[in-house]
């Protein structure tokens, strides 16, 4: 945003008065480099290092104070770049500087203080500060939200390359990115030198999800300049999503390795684009500074947070978040949709499902694959899981061995009665926090239920620690088996809830299911030696109907010749 300038404000030093540029007198000293070729070669802090030693040796040259602010400036130091500014603004009434210090503070994030260095001083009539100043405002209004100012100020862009690079940022934050990208190509199209334009472009691309066509693009630049800590910092979220954290991890750390230790640029968002690479190691040190400086640090804290399981933490972090992009859609769906499921809140369900809709319904998102996976979490907490598997089987060929979609494909497969597919799926799942969650567990007994396999529900249980979880798991067997005729384990599933919680309904379901198992070995269905396991189930309870059913038991096992004592 500051306008670089072609010639250096500070004079040349001349042969006659020395002015410092050779140490000695002799034609074998060490000449001093100049700052225009410091700035040529964009070695900012060699070029502060020579203007500070300048403005050492007269602390009332304005130019050299001057350069002081831009070189901090564009060393990414705003800290010293706004104190060398207000004190330029405080000693010197030249309009300009009210421009200059509006931008530090802008980076600083300072927007209430960059608004009030307008209204307390009139920038100069050129035309290049003017569209200076307008530039900066059009960027606060976009900050500050206000959609009238913003077309206000859009509305005095000229066709000039400053202001059409403006524009694109402005498109680019907002999400426009194919917006962005003409523009860049059509800057770049008369200015094949402007090489940074196609890091530019590789990051619309990027955020457009073509990583393979950003990497191409970066490549022009990387070719010319390797050592862009922009580039390589891109390069590497690019291996992140081609292919995986290791890869992306390395590249930032041959970076830095071959980085100066003064060397600060763009420092804050490789340690928080490293913790993201590393699977959130470090996440809880690194990113709550950075929450209100960089708005994915939010969102990356937040998947953090859910993925420990502190939804509330994650909620509290997203609240107040006003969703402009869709992944921050999704991610609000996604936290109100735990915080609904954890505490049972229907609101919150109800708001999740909106959010989903809303994205899954977009037509710039419909048919993407996080598009199709909205409408699938959508119909989900509608409960309509024949849609569900319209959008999943869209979709599941990306995800084969992805544990959490596997997950949520079993649950809606058997929520459907497709419980063959569905044991399948929830088999193929090696992730041990899932295999030991209740839900896991419950269904993955269902479809052995169903798919006629109750000895291994029921080994299941007996692998479970005594729990609510537990007590609910035996719930689930004794009644799924009695629905589907598997009596034996519905008998054991009763009768271990009876001596647990003494309700009469668990006698009842437990002698039904003990009759079920004698009707079956009448009929030649069941093992005639179960009748002794029957017997010694029934007399596990104190009640006046078991005489009776052993009597007709043991009757028959008599005149069958079956051993029951």
């Amino acid at each position: 945003m500051i306008l670089s300038r072609a010639k250096p404000a500070l004079q040349k030093p001349t042969a006659a008065g020395g002015g410092g540029t050779r140490e000695g007198s002799g034609g074998g000293g060490k000449s001093l480099p100049k700052l225009d070729e410091l700035l040529e070669k964009r070695d900012f802090t060699g070029a502060l290092t020579l203007v500070e030693f300048q403005h050492s040796a007269d602390k009332s040259d304005a130019d050299t104070l001057e350069w002081v602010g831009y070189i901090s400036f564009h060393l990414g130091n705003y800290p010293k770049a706004y104190k060398v500014y207000k004190e330029l603004m405080q000693h010197h009434k030249t309009p300009i500087y009210a421009v200059y210090f509006g931008c530090v503070c802008f980076f600083l994030g300072h927007y209430e203080e960059a608004r009030a260095a307008f209204e307390k001083l009139q920038v100069s009539e050129e035309p290049e500060h003017r569209r200076l100043k307008n530039r900066l405002l059009f960027h606060l209004a976009h900050k500050e939200g206000d959609e009238q100012k913003l077309m206000s100020y859009h509305s005095q862009l000229q066709d000039c390359q400053e202001d059409q690079l403006s524009l694109a940022a402005i498109h680019y934050l907002r999400s426009h990115y194919q917006e962005a990208i003409d523009i860049y190509k059509r800057i770049l199209l008369d200015n094949r030198e402007f090489l940074a334009l196609n890091v530019y472009i590789a990051l619309c691309y990027y955020k457009l999800d073509y990583y393979d066509v950003s990497q191409e693009v970066l490549q022009v630049y990387l070719a010319h300049n390797p050592n862009s800590a922009t580039a390589v910092n891109l390069r590497a979220c690019n291996f992140y999503r081609l292919y995986n954290g290791k890869a992306a991890e390395s590249e930032l750390t041959r970076f830095e390795s071959e980085a100066s230790r003064s060397f600060a640029y763009a420092k804050e968002i490789m340690r928080h684009n490293m913790v993201v690479f590393q699977n959130g190691e470090g996440a809880l040190q690194i990113l709550p500074p950075l929450v209100d400086v960089l708005v994915e640090a939010r969102l990356n804290l937040v998947i953090f947070h859910l993925k420990q399981e502190n939804v509330q933490e994650a909620y509290n972090l997203i609240k107040d978040l006003e969703p402009t992009t869709p992944h921050e859609y999704i991610l609000k769906g996604v936290v109100n949709a735990a915080l609904g499921q954890e505490q049972g809140s229907k609101e919150h369900l109800k708001i999740a499902q909106q959010y989903f809709q809303l994205v899954g319904g977009s037509a710039s998102e419909c048919d993407t694959i996080p598009g199709r996976q909205c409408m699938a979490s959508c119909f989900f907490l509608l409960r309509q899981f024949d849609d569900v598997l319209i959008y999943l089987n869209s979709v599941k060929s990306y995800f084969y061995n992805d544990d959490t979609f596997n997950f949520n494909y079993a649950q809606a497969k058997a929520a459907a009665g497709n419980y063959k597919e569905a044991e399948e799926l929830l088999l193929l799942i090696q992730n041990e926090r899932i295999k030991s969650d209740y839900v896991y567990l419950s269904w993955l007994a269902r479809c052995y239920i169903m798919n006629q396999k109750p000895r291994q529900a029921w080994e299941l249980y007996l692998k479970m620690e005594t729990s609510n979880d537990s007590f609910s798991l035996l719930q689930l067997l004794a009644n799924d088996c009695y629905k589907m005729g598997q009596f034996y384990y519905s008998a054991k599933a009763f009768d271990v809830l009876e001596r647990l919680d003494p309700n009469p309904e668990y006698w009842e379901g437990k002698r039904g299911a003990c009759v079920g198992i004698f009707q079956k070995i009448v009929a030649g269905q069941e093992p005639q030696d179960t009748l002794r396991e029957v017997i010694t189930l029934l007399r596990n309870t104190a009640n006046p109907q078991v005489e009776y059913i052993c009597r007709v038991i043991k009757k028959y096992a008599k005149e069958n010749r079956i051993p029951v004592n």
